[in-house]
C-alpha cells in the first residue's frame, strides 16, 4: 500500500477514473434531482394553483367549526380527528386533516358556508408530497432514502475530483476555465459546458447535498443519536428522516402517541396521557382556532391536540420562521417554541432547508436554485455526450489504470475524511478496496 501514497497528490489518470466511474454512478440521479427539484421549488405556487377554487369562495358569513369538523369526519368512514389548518382567508375553504383507521392521512375541503364537503384527498396523494418522496426516496421508501444518499456521497467525491482535473495546468487565460469558449465547435464546446458549469454550479451542488443529508435515513438518524445524546430531541416537526408517514408530520409525533409537552419551570403542566372526551373536542378546538388567530403566524398554520393540550404551529417552509405554542383547551398558552430558541445545528440545518427549498428569501431564493438546477441539467447532459463520444463501441469507456498508478497522502486522507463523515461512502470505500484486492490476486499483473 505504501507505494500507492508515496506521493502528494493523486495521480491525475487516478484522479480520472475516480471521477469518471463515480460520474457514470451519479450523473443520472443529478439530472433527475435537478428536475424533481426545480418543480419542488414552486411548491407555494403550484399548491395555490391546484387549490385555487377552494381559495375564492364566497365569504365565509356564517362560520361554524364545529359543523366543518363534523362534516369531514363524517365523510371518513371511522375516522378520528388529526388536524384542523387555519383559513388562510374569509375566502378559504376549511381544511380537516382526518385520520382513517390505517392510520393514514386525508384531507377534507370544507365549504365555511354551507359546511359541506368539497374535496377530499388522501395527503400522501398530494402533488407536492409526490414531486418530495421521488426527489428524497425515489418512491421507495426508506430503501430510496439509502439510495439517494450514496448518491449523494458519491456526488461529493465527483465533486471533488472534478475541482482537480478543472485546476489549469498548462493552459493560459481564462477561456474554458471560468467561461465558457462559445467560437469553438465539437468536443470542446461540450467539454467546456461540462467543466467550466460543473465548476461553477460545484459550490450550490456541494450545499445542496449537505443541507440534504439530514432528511436521509442514516446520516439523519446518526444526527438525531447524536442531539439525542447532547440532549436535544429531534422532532419530526423540523424536518423528516427517511421515510415518515404524512399523518406523523401533521401530528408532530407518531398517531396514537402522545406528544411529550417541554416542561417550564414553575408552571404546572397539564396530564397529557387523557385524550379529550369526544363530546369536548369541538368546544376546545373554537377556543384555540380563537387564540391561534391572534398569533399571526406565517401560514400554514396546524392545530394539533395530544392528550389534554393543543399544539398550534407554523409549517412555513421558510423555518427560521416557524414557532410551535403549547395551548391550552380554554386558550391559554403555556409554551413557545421559537427558532432562535433551538440549538445551533438545528438552525443551521433549518436555514440550509430553506435555502435548498428556495424559501429562504423569497422568489430570488428560487430564482437562483433554478439557474443552478439548469445548470446542473446542462453539465450532466454534456458529460454524457462526451462519453458517447469518446467511448468505443462495445465498452464502457473507463480511463485504463496506470500500473504506476498513486493515490496519494492527499488523496488517501480525503477519502478517509469522506468516508468517516459519509457512512455508506465509507462502507463503499471498503469494499472496493477488498474487491480490488481479490481482483488483483486472481488477475495479477
Amino acid at each position: 500500500m505504501t507505494k500507492y501514497i508515496a506521493t502528494l497528490w493523486p495521480d491525475r489518470r487516478t484522479v480520472w477514473r475516480w471521477h469518471f466511474l463515480a460520474g457514470l454512478f451519479c450523473l443520472p440521479f443529478v439530472a433527475f434531482l435537478s428536475l424533481t427539484g426545480a418543480v419542488y421549488l414552486f411548491k407555494p405556487q403550484i399548491d395555490a394553483w391546484i387549490d385555487w377554487q377552494y381559495d375564492h369562495l364566497p365569504t365565509a358569513l356564517s362560520p361554524s367549526l364545529t359543523r366543518d369538523v363534523q362534516a369531514a369526519l363524517s365523510a371518513v368512514p371511522q375516522g378520528a380527528f388529526l388536524a384542523y389548518e387555519l383559513p388562510q382567508t374569509s375566502h378559504s375553504a376549511a381544511r380537516v386533516l382526518v385520520s382513517k383507521p390505517d392510520g393514514e392521512a386525508v384531507r377534507v375541503y370544507v365549504n365555511r358556508n354551507t359546511h359541506t364537503v368539497l374535496k377530499i384527498v388522501m395527503e400522501e396523494d398530494r402533488f407536492e408530497r409526490l414531486v418530495f418522496r421521488l426527489h428524497g426516496q425515489l418512491l421507495l421508501g426508506n430503501v430510496g432514502s439509502v439510495i439517494m444518499e450514496m448518491v449523494a456521497s458519491w456526488t461529493i467525491v465527483l465533486i471533488v475530483t472534478g475541482l482537480l482535473l478543472w485546476w489549469p495546468r498548462h493552459q493560459y487565460g481564462l477561456a474554458g476555465v471560468v467561461y465558457l469558449r462559445l467560437g469553438i465547435k465539437g468536443r470542446i464546446r461540450w467539454r467546456d459546458l461540462h467543466a467550466v458549469t460543473g465548476v461553477w454550479m460545484s459550490v450550490f451542488l456541494v450545499l445542496f447535498l449537505v443541507s440534504g443529508l439530514p432528511w436521509s435515513f442514516v446520516w439523519g438518524h446518526a444526527l438525531q443519536s447524536v442531539e439525542n445524546a447532547a440532549g436535544r430531541l429531534t422532532s419530526v416537526m423540523d424536518w423528516e428522516i427517511g421515510a415518515v408517514p404524512a399523518a406523523t408530520v401533521i401530528a408532530g409525533h407518531p398517531v396514537g402517541q402522545s406528544k411529550k409537552q417541554p416542561v417550564t419551570a414553575g408552571m404546572d403542566m397539564p396530564a397529557v396521557s387523557t385524550p379529550f372526551p369526544e363530546e369536548n373536542l369541538f368546544s376546545s378546538l373554537d377556543t384555540v382556532v380563537q387564540t391561534a388567530r391572534t398569533l399571526a403566524l406565517p401560514a400554514p398554520v396546524i392545530i394539533t391536540m395530544s392528550g389534554s393540550v393543543w399544539t398550534v404551529r407554523s409549517d412555513t417552509q421558510n423555518r427560521p420562521l416557524r414557532e410551535s405554542i403549547t395551548v391550552t383547551s380554554d386558550g391559554l398558552m403555556i409554551t413557545r417554541a421559537t427558532f432562535a430558541r433551538k440549538g445551533l445545528i438545528d438552525r443551521i440545518i433549518g436555514y440550509g432547508v430553506a435555502a435548498h427549498e428556495g424559501q429562504l428569501f423569497g422568489w430570488v431564493n428560487q430564482v437562483i436554485n433554478l439557474v443552478v438546477a439548469t445548470g446542473l441539467l446542462v453539465m450532466s447532459s454534456a458529460a454524457t455526450i462526451l462519453w458517447l463520444k469518446r467511448k468505443p463501441p462495445g465498452s464502457l469507456g473507463a480511463p485504463p489504470a496506470a500500473h504506476s498508478q498513486k493515490y496519494g497522502i492527499l488523496g488517501v486522507a480525503a477519502l478517509v475524511i469522506l468516508g468517516l463523515l459519509l457512512p455508506e461512502l465509507g462502507a463503499a470505500f471498503l469494499v472496493l478496496i477488498l474487491a480490488n484486492r481479490v481482483f488483483t490476486k486472481l488477475h495479477p499483473l
